[in-house]
């Protein structure tokens, strides 16, 4: 197990907090991991995975979007969106200051489509995303699909999915992936709903998608 420090840089606004998992022989990339919208850094699967990437080297920042530090509990409000990718763009410009490869964003359902929107917008900022339970529509609203920005997403991406997430079919992510114009690769996880299985028994998860993001990110 690698060790996690408690990090927080308020000269930042919105301020970047978290922890901070240092690895013991580092490969000089960094990846950054955010929560869905009921949940915070502290999500085992979170947890799991930065301790998985940071030993194989990369340093690994687990924060809490702006709209977690101002609330411990409950949902984004629906105008926190835009503060909530300020609030990935900051952490982004935080790890840049400590490592000198290659950065990654990677974010659980909220957080990663927020991931992805801040990318759209932004092609040059992260090396490649790493997105978990990506929230394609809400569950029983297959029509309310959050695919506008997809073919603006030009940033190489990992998308891992349960075959069994009410959010999106695995049918689903693979016709709105075809939108994205970046080269991009979706692992599926059998039987697993939107929490990916974690909270079962799916141990052997970030052994798979750190195989996965390896041979994406070569």
């Amino acid at each position: 197990m690698q060790s996690a420090a408690t990090f927080s840089d308020d000269s930042l606004n919105p301020a970047v907090r978290g922890f901070l998992h240092s690895p013991g022989n580092p490969n000089g990339d960094a990846l950054i991991l955010t929560h869905g919208a009921g949940s915070n850094c502290n999500a085992p699967l979170l947890v799991a995975l930065a301790e998985a990437f940071a030993a194989q080297g990369f340093t690994v920042l687990r924060c809490d979007l702006p709209f977690r530090q101002e609330r411990r509990t409950g949902p984004p409000f629906p105008g926190n969106a835009e503060r909530d990718r300020a609030g990935l763009r900051k952490a982004v410009v935080a790890i840049r200051r400590l490592v000198p490869g290659r950065i990654f964003l990677g974010g659980h359902s909220y957080g990663g489509r927020q991931a992805t929107m801040l990318c759209a917008a932004e092609p040059d900022l992260v090396a490649g995303l790493l997105l978990l339970s990506y929230p394609l529509h809400p569950p029983r609203k297959p029509e309310q699909l959050r695919t506008q920005h997809l073919p603006d997403l030009r940033t190489p991406s990992l998308f891992v999915h349960g075959t069994r997430d009410p959010f999106g079919s695995v049918g689903e992510m693979e016709s709105a992936l075809e939108l994205i114009p970046a080269h991009k690769e979706l692992l599926k996880v059998e039987g697993a709903g939107h929490d990916l299985g974690f909270k079962g028994k799916a141990q052997a998860l970030p052994d798979r998608v750190l195989a996965a993001f390896a041979a994406l990110f070569h």
